[in-house]
């Protein structure tokens, strides 16, 4: 009678502690852990979710761990300054959250965006920044983002793009290619409030306009081939 209620208490114990640990597996959240080759779980499918919501191509999202979510996250250390291990730790982790955040109002509800045309964003960094570094593309998308919230420019993305002479692009039609993949992570890092500019609503390149109104705005900074003014 004692060995069966042994084994009854021996196999209780089993399942509790299996219990547990599948419960923690169910809930566990991106970030309680490093993930690499080889990880599984919802921490996994919740990283290639948001490295697809930046653009980086990770194959299905299953949850599993494998060469092309590596390729990705390589990829995206590579973009952002980050030590390319592709390992999901801790910095990698916190920038790809903040990166895929959504904005919020006063009382801290998630809303999305508003007035953004992602798609046609893209196009135009496509457009105007192609072979730019990346950095140089995320500033060319948030020069637009700011003239939004400047009075003296339209409140729309489409209206800001197809303002007369805004863009070169536009009037050679360079506007209307397909965006690359680039272009379109570029522009979820704008969207996500990354500013490489300081703030600039106007940029050119130096090899390439004579325009003296647009070298009279004051030089914030140079990336890449372009110089961003006030």
């Amino acid at each position: 009678m004692r060995l069966q209620i042994r084994h009854w208490g021996i196999t209780l114990t089993i399942g509790l502690i299996l219990s547990i640990a599948l419960s923690g597996m169910a809930y566990a959240a991106l970030g309680d852990r490093l993930l690499g080759r080889g990880s599984n779980g919802p921490e996994v499918r919740q990283l290639q979710s948001k490295l697809a919501q930046l653009g980086y191509s990770v194959g299905t999202i299953d949850g599993k761990f494998r060469s092309k979510t590596e390729a990705a996250i390589r990829k995206f250390q590579q973009d952002h300054g980050l030590r390319v291990d592709g390992l999901a730790g801790t910095h990698t982790i916190n920038e790809l959250k903040r990166l895929t955040s959504q904005s919020t109002n006063a009382s801290g509800k998630a809303v999305g965006y508003k007035n953004i045309d992602t798609r046609l964003l893209a196009r135009c960094v496509n457009a105007e920044a192609r072979g730019e570094p990346f950095r140089g593309q995320v500033a060319v998308a948030a020069v637009i983002m700011n003239r939004i919230t400047d009075p003296a420019f339209p409140k729309t993305v489409a209206d800001i793009i197809y303002q007369p002479e805004a863009f070169s692009s536009v009037d050679d039609g360079q506007i209307n290619l397909p965006p690359s993949a680039s272009s379109l992570r570029a522009v979820q890092e704008a969207l996500s409030g990354s500013d490489p500019t300081g703030g600039a609503l106007f940029y050119f390149n130096p090899a390439k306009t004579r325009n003296r109104y647009i070298w009279s705005r004051p030089e914030i900074k140079r990336i890449g081939n372009h110089i961003f003014t006030k």
